[in-house]
């Protein structure tokens, strides 16, 4: 049996192909809809493709309009036989397109390899290019979403070569839902390998970290709080914040409320008295005082405090009401220290989500926890990947 492969603009133009080359008794064994040609793999041309098939032992097969065939000539279809020279493309393959078998049990094979190849989409160039793309009009809704946050260009551009190479892949019917979740999805991708949620305590040291103004101390109490309510742990306070006006009277205040001692320390000698007083308690939480980050000697003065060879968990404080340039600026200042995951805090302050997943994709670091107003303990909650994704694509 020879097994033959065309590509037509539609069904009649194949039949017409099919009945010329291969007769009226060829046999139709399979067809479906392809996309072909286009460029960096949008703007393709729908066509059909049909695989059909005769037996050669029949006598009457009509071959007027062509030469005979050499011994293992290969006859390639139309549209096949007209693409460049040297040029490939998914959707065209470069295997023989004419089989001989013995039998029909050859077409499985045959099908499922061409299936396969057709499966690849090429995702079109950089979004940076001066080449205009017509983009699907729910893919632009996406990066409309994607702007309004603020999403880095370079994560920008990844998710929406990915949409449209799904786009073209799913071909027709593909709703703006499906769009959204698949975006959700990519997003998903980018960051879930990171480390989310609530501090494990698997470490007695608990360090908050930051610039001035981002909420730490308030943070810090809600931490505590959580600790307390629902893990049973008991718990003490440190603070080196002896530069701001207040810092030592504010936390007093919550270790009050919690009913928790708290020690204060000026030296790396007042720390380790402070953790000799504090070692009966199960977990052992350090606030430490804001300054302004572009001064790298904070950082150095914080490591004249605060003894991090100890068994320590540090999390970095950052305000989503900051720039983008300022919180990237603030973690290389702070990493001189080794930074375990980060909190955000004042989400309930801003409409704009996006530097999360940016910081997370670009520092490699998972998030512990999100704070959303200033009640304690109730406005602060665990991150988790799809809670930070859902923030930027809003999927029902």
């Amino acid at each position: 049996m020879k097994i033959q492969k065309y590509i037509a603009r539609d069904m009649p133009e194949a039949m017409k192909r099919i009945r010329a080359e291969l007769g009226n008794d060829a046999v139709i064994l399979h067809s479906k809809v392809i996309y072909t040609g286009g460029f960096l793999g949008l703007f393709k041309k729908r066509n059909i493709e049909v695989l059909a098939a005769i037996d050669p032992s029949v006598s009457d097969v009509p071959v007027p309009q062509y030469k005979q065939m050499k011994k293992n000539e290969v006859r390639h279809p139309i549209l096949i036989k007209e693409q460049p020279p040297n040029t490939k493309s998914f959707d065209q393959p470069s295997i023989d397109q004419s089989v001989n078998g013995k039998g029909s049990a050859d077409y499985p094979d045959i099908v499922k390899q061409l299936d396969e190849i057709n499966q690849h989409v090429q995702a079109f160039g950089d979004l940076s290019s001066n080449v205009s793309f017509s983009i699907p009009t729910p893919i632009k809704k996406v990066v409309h979403q994607l702007a309004k946050h603020e999403i880095e260009k370079s994560i920008k551009d990844r998710l929406v070569k990915e949409l449209v190479a799904k786009w073209y892949a799913a071909g027709e019917n593909v709703q703006e839902p499906d769009v959204f979740k698949w975006a959700q999805q990519l997003l998903l991708t980018e960051i879930s390998s990171y480390s989310f949620g609530e501090i494990s305590l698997s470490k007695k040291y608990i360090n908050v970290i930051g610039p001035t103004g981002v909420g730490k101390t308030t943070t810090l109490a809600k931490i505590a709080a959580n600790i307390i309510l629902k893990q049973q742990k008991t718990v003490g306070f440190i603070t080196t914040d002896t530069y701001r006006i207040g810092a030592i009277e504010q936390l007093k205040t919550y270790a009050t409320i919690l009913d928790v001692p708290l020690e204060v320390c000026y030296s790396m000698e007042d720390f380790e008295n402070a953790t000799r007083k504090l070692e009966n308690c199960d977990i052992i939480l350090i606030d430490t005082a804001g300054r302004n980050f572009r001064n790298k000697k904070y950082v150095e003065d914080l490591m004249q405090v605060v003894d991090y060879k100890r068994e320590m968990e540090t999390l970095l404080v950052l305000s989503l009401t900051a720039k983008q340039k300022d919180l990237e600026e603030i973690y290389q200042q702070f990493s001189a220290i080794e930074i375990d995951s980060f909190i955000f805090t004042k989400l309930d302050e801003t409409s704009s989500y996006g530097a999360m997943i940016n910081l997370i994709v670009s520092c490699k670091k998972g998030v512990a926890y999100i704070t959303t107003g200033q009640n304690v303990p109730d406005d602060i909650i665990q991150a988790t990947p799809i809670e930070l994704v859902n923030k930027i694509i809003e999927v029902d």
